[in-house]
């Protein structure tokens, strides 16, 4: 994307971040700015001339509605995506459960203590 010399980086910057928020995420199945704005930008593609006659007009409560569906099918995905990446985090993880009278090793780390005295 950039030439040789990388001195025009900066004029593909706007080029790269269109096309990552309109390329489509693993984890929800949609864009970027599908999510945003409900639904992905023109392209050049887009741009032919659409038939007087299939003009479409939305209602914005129609709009409202299939952005509010859309947001729960995002959460909905990130959910099970997050589930998925815990599960196996958790996979080889032990876990302890201590009661009252257990004798227990800690290792204090001093920076992340604070030493501060109760007045």
């Amino acid at each position: 994307m950039a030439n040789k010399s990388l001195r025009d980086w900066d004029t593909k910057l706007s080029h790269a971040e269109f096309a990552y928020n309109r390329t489509l995420s693993y984890a929800i199945f949609h864009s970027l700015f599908e999510v945003c704005y409900g639904l992905n930008p023109l392209t050049f593609l887009n741009l032919i001339p659409i038939p007087q006659e299939s003009n479409v007009s939305f209602e914005a409560e129609e709009i409202g509605k299939e952005m509010k569906k859309l947001n729960e099918q995002v959460r909905t995905q990130i959910d099970k995506v997050n589930e998925q990446y815990k599960s196996k985090a958790n996979n080889n993880h032990t876990h302890f459960e201590f009661t009252p009278g257990d004798l227990v090793c800690l290792h204090l780390i001093k920076e992340r203590i604070s030493l501060k005295k109760e007045e």
